[in-house]
């Protein structure tokens, strides 16, 4: 049991989960606009996902702490370094329309660990774009709807139509809804200066808001078009799981609550998707 919570813990710390959720995420996309499988953008999306929350959640501790590293720490540094070289390989394969584009994104990244921008709007002495009052979750969705929406349909040379516009908006709202269960559970571990949901308007008025969103992204699924039965099932379905997962989100929830299940919903949505699809 040791061993597979062991396991569990490095499949987590090496932000492959979370890789996995936004490699889900792009391949979803790929579907509801019929698109073949796309690897290149796929796995390069999986991978730097991996390089770059782990650049983002360990640089500092790296930075300052490189002489005297952990044994867990290194081995995230070494399994990065490895994603690091397979992302640049399928880089190497992609669009150069898309390099151009990955590069908006990974400048994005950039900022949000790396102290450059003035000090004057930022809230501590950390001065990244994670540290700015209450940006942090739309700074996430904002780069994940880059990277799952528009990624895979611009290497595919598919139109930006309205279609798509509605669709990056859906999953920008799913995205934050995603967030809010990891902004409940940090609420006594986040700085106030922070400024996040459930800091403004508490626990009881962020799962409202949450709900809201919910309702937003399940009905600008019917601005889209024609849509089948079965896909309709399914967005029913992760709609449904989804305000579970937000309703019974708390303070003091089980560690693995919203690392491991509530980021495996779009994971998910993606195993039903190609189920019914």
């Amino acid at each position: 049991m040791r061993v597979l919570k062991k396991i569990l813990d490095f499949y987590l710390n090496t932000s492959t989960h979370v890789a996995l959720a936004v490699y889900a995420l792009s391949w979803i996309t790929l579907l509801q606009f019929d698109i073949a499988y796309d690897e290149n953008v796929l796995y390069f999306v999986m991978f730097s996902s991996i390089t770059g929350y782990n650049f983002v959640k360990y640089f500092g501790l790296a930075k300052f702490h490189h002489r005297s590293l952990t044994s867990k720490l290194k081995a995230i540094q070494i399994f990065s370094l490895i994603s690091f070289i397979v992302l640049c390989y399928y880089a190497y394969l992609l669009n150069t329309e898309t390099l151009i584009y990955v590069g908006v994104f990974g400048v994005m990244t950039f900022l949000y660990a790396i102290p450059l921008v003035p000090k004057t709007i930022f809230i501590d002495k950390q001065k990244n774009l994670r540290s700015i009052s209450g940006l942090k979750i739309y700074v996430i969705a904002i780069v994940w709807v880059g990277v799952t929406v528009f990624l895979p349909l611009i290497n595919n040379h598919h139109a930006i139509t309205n279609v798509v516009i509605i669709t990056a908006i859906q999953r920008f709202v799913f995205v934050i809804v995603l967030m809010l269960p990891f902004e409940i559970r940090d609420l006594s571990y986040d700085s106030l200066k922070l400024s996040t949901i459930p800091q403004k308007i508490g626990v009881m008025r962020t799962k409202y808001f949450g709900v809201l969103m919910l309702i937003i992204f399940f009905c600008l699924e019917f601005f889209k078009g024609e849509m089948n039965e079965k896909l309709l099932f399914v967005h029913i379905l992760i709609t449904i799981v989804t305000l579970l997962m937000l309703v019974f989100a708390r303070e003091n929830q089980n560690k693995y609550y919203s690392a491991f299940w509530v980021e495996s919903l779009p994971i998910w949505w993606l195993i039903l998707l190609l189920l019914f699809h």
